[in-house]
């Protein structure tokens, strides 16, 4: 059964707006994924927000954004590379996707929103001087939170994404996508992430991806998100992203790109963060072998190493 909480909007233009609420026990016997979550509320509209964590709550703490169309279980071997280290990890899932609410209708989503929401969740769990890690859309929401409050951070660790501001068009594989999202009359959430993994992915991850998705009516996220990307210049988005890219070009706080070496999506923005990014100087930054777009699930626990000893190298925890 599907759970639909019904909430108010604020704004006129959105009068109602349909939450669903994916049954927990879509997400019982997840491979490697134990992690039980914890809750916050966000938004006017009253939004609940899944949040985990694991390691010493007095540890220095890594947030992980993930990205579309997946959710927190992406990032399950980072978890365990960044615990092992001794770190704290806490992933969100983005409202839509994982365990979070699903508002019904891909109206409903925003660019701006998505930042909204996930700014709120930051605040509701109090925190400061994290690493943030960004992929994909984990990249696209986290960036505009650093340029936003960029003493907030103590660093960054940008992961198969990008800030676009639809000055300058997207590659032709992700029109594909773009395409094969809006036209699919079924959305295989799994097939989507496999792929862009490239060293693949077993049927059981296939299914952690379907879980939170019971049926086509909890998609709306997955099919928003492609719609949201700016791809023109008169975007509602490309201001603000304008914003946070002159915000970025004063970060001088470290700033490191971890990318997959076969991702054709994001691949080369990899060195345009680092021109552009003060911070990123001076830094070796990885380029991770045999990792497509969804690096986490190519080669997570190397990943998750890679962040470790970010962490180990920032002045504050070295």
């Amino acid at each position: 059964m599907r759970a639909i909480v019904t909430c108010l909007y604020r704004r006129a233009t959105l009068p109602l707006v349909d939450l669903l609420r994916t049954p927990d026990d879509r997400f019982e016997d997840l491979p490697d994924f134990a992690l039980a979550p914890e809750y916050v509320t966000v938004g006017d509209e009253g939004v609940r927000v899944a949040t985990y964590a694991d390691g010493p709550e007095d540890a220095p703490a890594v947030l992980l954004l993930h990205g579309e169309p997946s959710w927190s279980f992406l990032y399950r071997h980072v978890v365990e590379a960044l615990v092992a280290a001794g770190l704290r990890a806490v992933a969100i899932d983005l409202v839509g996707f994982g365990r979070s609410d699903k508002p019904a209708r891909i109206a409903d989503h925003s660019y701006a929103r998505h930042v909204a929401w996930i700014t709120q969740a930051v605040d509701a769990l109090g925190l400061r001087d994290a690493v943030l890690v960004g992929q994909d859309w984990g990249g696209l929401i986290g960036l505009r939170l650093v340029a936003a409050e960029p003493e907030r951070w103590a660093g960054v660790v940008a992961a198969n994404t990008g800030l676009p501001t639809g000055d300058v068009d997207m590659p032709a594989v992700w029109w594909q996508f773009r395409k094969a999202v809006e036209k699919a009359e079924h959305l295989d959430v799994g097939r989507l992430v496999a792929s862009g993994c490239a060293r693949g992915l077993g049927k059981a991850e296939r299914a952690a991806y379907d879980a939170p998705f019971p049926d086509e009516s909890f998609k709306a996220g997955p099919r928003a998100m492609p719609l949201l990307v700016p791809t023109r210049p008169d975007d509602p988005e490309n201001g603000p992203n304008t914003a946070a890219w002159e915000a970025l070009g004063r970060y001088e706080r470290p700033f490191l790109t971890a990318f997959g070496d076969s991702d054709p999506i994001t691949g080369a923005m990899a060195p345009v963060l680092r021109e552009h990014v003060p911070g990123a100087a001076g830094l070796d930054h990885p380029l991770i072998a045999q990792a497509g777009h969804f690096l986490q699930e190519d080669a997570g626990a190397e990943l998750g190493r890679v962040v470790a000893a970010f962490v180990a190298s920032l002045p504050a925890h070295g």
